[in-house]
């Protein structure tokens, strides 16, 4: 049964760098797609970054070159590196993998910035 896992997240003011991460577990494909989502109060969950098996990397528009999304030694981790966060970045981030044509989800982790 694949699992996920994050942790990372917490309060921290505008300007500040907070890093999310993400554990799979149970996985059984070296192919994967890996992405952060997100979902603000009242809003619906938003794709924030994805990272590809080959390492290719795409991003929202409204976290271009604050966030970094990157894999560990084992593909079955990922990072998500926020700087100059702003408090339209507060949301509930999830992880998401994708294999064996399936979604799997990991149950969320707070992130909020305070102005």
């Amino acid at each position: 049964q694949v699992q996920l896992v994050e942790s990372g997240g917490g309060l921290v003011q505008a300007g500040g760098s907070l890093r999310l991460s993400c554990t799979a577990s149970g996985t059984t494909s070296l192919i994967n797609v890996m992405s952060w989502y997100r979902q603000a109060p009242g809003k619906q969950r938003e794709m924030t970054a994805v990272i590809f098996n080959g390492g290719d990397t795409n991003y929202a528009d409204s976290v271009k070159g604050r966030f970094t999304i990157s894999r560990g030694n084992s593909k079955s981790v990922v990072y998500l590196q926020m700087n100059n966060l702003k408090p339209e970045d507060t949301a509930i981030y999830y992880c998401k993998l994708f294999e064996h044509g399936s979604d799997y989800w990991g149950q969320g982790t707070q992130v909020t910035v305070s102005s």
